[in-house]
């Protein structure tokens, strides 16, 4: 389940939410009452929730929804009339008076799709650098230099070492180039 951070001004209110959600099965992992201990605890995990009202001790949702890590989504939660279109569309919004129902369905749609986001981002292959590439650019001239290889044999070579030994493509090219 996902890293919920619950965090409102009142902190009767906070502490209501997150007993709603603990009773309903989410981890709250912490409890704020202002925007910059929503950062802090935040900038300790990779991904998260963040369930807030429109005004915090230190700053408006729209302001910490502009620090949060990409990773975090954002539920606010506050009277439609605080509502403006400068809404970012990715931050959702629940009306008061809040229905539980309504709380624990929307978080569950925004855990799954976050679930769904990262499985994606594994998914995609990695993005080398360019002084990555240069390394294997390098361990492949020198295998078609000495050993006659194709390019297509070369890198097939470096990743079969890679793979063999365990190693990521990086290591393995840099291994050849020492070794040559």
């Amino acid at each position: 389940m996902a890293n919920v951070i619950v965090a409102f001004s009142k902190p009767e209110d906070a502490r209501n939410i997150k007993n709603i959600l603990i009773r309903n099965g989410f981890n709250v992992l912490a409890v704020c009452n202002s925007g910059a201990q929503v950062l802090a605890q935040a900038g300790n995990l990779n991904s998260g929730l963040v369930v807030c009202g429109y005004r915090l001790t230190d700053m408006l949702y729209a302001d910490l929804h502009d620090n949060l890590p990409a990773e975090f989504a954002m539920l606010m939660i506050s009277s439609p009339s605080k509502w403006n279109s400068r809404v970012p569309e990715d931050v959702v919004c629940l009306p008061m008076p809040l229905k539980v129902h309504d709380l624990v369905s929307t978080l569950e749609m925004m855990a799954q799709t976050q679930a769904r986001r990262r499985r994606k981002q594994r998914q995609q292959p990695k993005q080398r650098s360019s002084e990555e590439k240069g390394l294997i650019d390098q361990a492949k001239r020198l295998l078609m230099e000495r050993n006659g290889m194709t390019e297509e044999e070369a890198h097939r070579y470096i990743q079969k070492c890679s793979m063999d030994s365990g190693t990521n493509l990086i290591e393995t090219a840099q291994m050849v180039i020492s070794l040559l």
